[in-house]
């Protein structure tokens, strides 16, 4: 799911606001997520997760094209742990939010995944 998707559920489920007012909403909650984590709090949703900014020390690495040594720098990167909830939702395909229903009820679906690319022989292998 996209963002412009996000938008689009939320302003489907609060008719009586414009829909420019859902995605300032909407941007407005990331944005609040964006500068808490650069001042390295941590967010904790309940039922949903917990995001944190953890720190990555300086390190030696290789260029995998060349193999030629090059410094990566100190850096502090996003992480996200899924709650238990979330877990179990995404686990437990009887839950209500996971089944695939026909009428119009206030559960939220998630845009179909395409489907996974064919693998294929490599290269000098008999297909079939």
């Amino acid at each position: 799911m996209t963002k412009s998707e996000l938008i689009e559920v939320v302003a489907a489920k609060a008719p009586n606001f414009p829909k420019r007012d859902v995605e300032i909403i909407v941007n407005t909650m990331f944005d609040t997520m964006t500068v808490a984590l650069q001042q390295h709090e941590r967010i904790e949703i309940r039922g949903f997760g917990s995001f944190v900014a953890r720190e990555r020390r300086a390190r030696d690495g290789r260029n995998p094209r060349t193999g030629e040594k090059v410094s990566v720098p100190h850096k502090w990167v996003p992480f996200f742990t899924a709650g238990k909830e979330l877990r179990e939702r995404v686990d437990n395909s009887s839950h209500p939010l996971a089944k695939d229903t026909d009428d119009d009820s206030d559960e939220i679906q998630a845009a179909p995944r395409p489907a996974a690319p064919a693998i294929s022989a490599a290269p000098g292998e008999a297909k079939g």
